[in-house]
């Protein structure tokens, strides 16, 4: 069992900086945690504070109900993998994952029978006699993988392992990262910046902006339910698309008015503008909720600017009062730069934002 409570925990460098400004988290048992965020977010530096490879400056760090805070990392019992793999290039991958086994004393037959358990389970039980430099990247990275769980960490912490493997091995790892940890059933925190990494692994997402949580939730929670405008350009590729509406009601009728288009919305969704006390806001539309209807019909009406195809789809770029917006049709829609479109919005799936604090409505 292993349950990570972080109660207020900070990093301030330098008396100026701040790396992390607050983090207040529970992670469950068995839960695999992905903290997501841009470059400088402080995602890296929390989980270098929950590791003890840096100090905290105000904050409790506490594993199953043992504060942690002030322990020397080797007393934690916590694995972790770093981006750059750390693994050692005068070992062979079998005395690599076992040199943290060594440290603790095992003996020759169970650390045979641990190195082999591991390697087997990453695949790359036919490498054990190999030395790193003799290995591709995405082998290496399964013996960074294979040491940290040789321990049997309570907490299995991994920093962006992936970014150094290219596109589609990344794809093949986070399926089998994924698999592992099911197997293994270790508590694991993952850190990235690809926000389809974190949305095809993780049982909650942690989005950081600033240092700051901005929102913890199911892959569901943060894609269809975002909790601000950040998230809601942050997750989804390509980002959801942003309007400044206008909130009317005309002759009986709820509106959200465009210089380009009129939308009516349903009582649900002009009770919440409504009890928000606001006129102005902005409409976030996801890429895949614009649907392309015969010319002429729908509410928006345009030109195709670019066409992207993507094999099982095509994103069409149009522009709209100077602004690019990009949407997704199906790949049978013979479309051309300059074709006039037409679009209507999927109402059950329309996004609305208070236009000053940016925040869900």
């Amino acid at each position: 069992m292993a349950v990570l409570q972080l109660d207020d925990i900070a990093k301030k460098y330098n008396r100026k900086v701040w790396g992390v400004r607050k983090m207040d988290l529970e992670v469950e048992d068995k839960e695999f945690i992905v903290f997501l965020g841009p470059s400088g977010c402080g995602k890296t530096t929390c989980m270098r504070m929950i590791a003890g490879l840096e100090e905290t400056t105000r904050g409790t760090i506490t594993l199953n109900g043992r504060d942690i805070t002030d322990l020397a990392p080797r007393d934690r019992n916590i694995s972790m993998v770093f981006q750059n793999y750390a693994i050692w290039p005068h070992m062979t991958v079998f005395d690599n994952i076992a040199f943290s086994l060594k440290l603790k004393k095992m003996s020759s037959v169970d650390i045979k029978k641990t190195v082999e358990e591991v390697a087997g389970m990453v695949k790359i039980g036919e490498l054990l006699k190999r030395f790193p430099g003799q290995m591709s990247g995405g082998q290496q990275q399964r013996v960074a993988l294979a040491r940290a769980l040789a321990v049997k960490p309570k907490l299995f912490l991994m920093d962006e392992p992936l970014s150094n493997l290219d596109a589609k091995l990344r794809v093949v790892m986070r399926t089998e990262l994924k698999a592992i940890h099911q197997k293994t059933g270790a508590t694991s925190i993952f850190v990235t910046h690809d926000q389809s990494e974190a949305m095809s692994m993780a049982d909650r997402i942690v989005i950081m902006k600033d240092g700051e949580i901005i929102q913890v939730g199911t892959p569901d929670d943060v894609y269809f339910r975002s909790a601000d405008m950040f998230v809601a350009g942050f997750i989804g590729t390509p980002p959801t698309n942003f309007f400044s509406v206008e909130f009317r009601k005309e002759g009986g009728q709820v509106m959200i008015s465009h210089p380009k288009f009129q939308l009516d919305i349903g009582e649900e969704e002009a009770e919440r503008i409504a009890k928000a006390g606001v006129s102005e806001l902005v409409l976030g539309v996801r890429p895949e909720d614009f649907i392309l209807v015969s010319e002429g019909k729908g509410i928006l009406h345009t030109q195709v600017l670019v066409v992207e195809p993507q094999g099982s789809h095509q994103v069409v770029a149009v522009e709209i009062d100077d602004q690019i917006y990009k949407i997704i049709v199906d790949s049978d829609q013979h479309l051309r730069p300059g074709d006039p479109v037409s679009f209507d919005f999927d109402r059950s799936r329309l996004h609305f934002f208070n236009k000053e604090t940016e925040k869900r409505i």
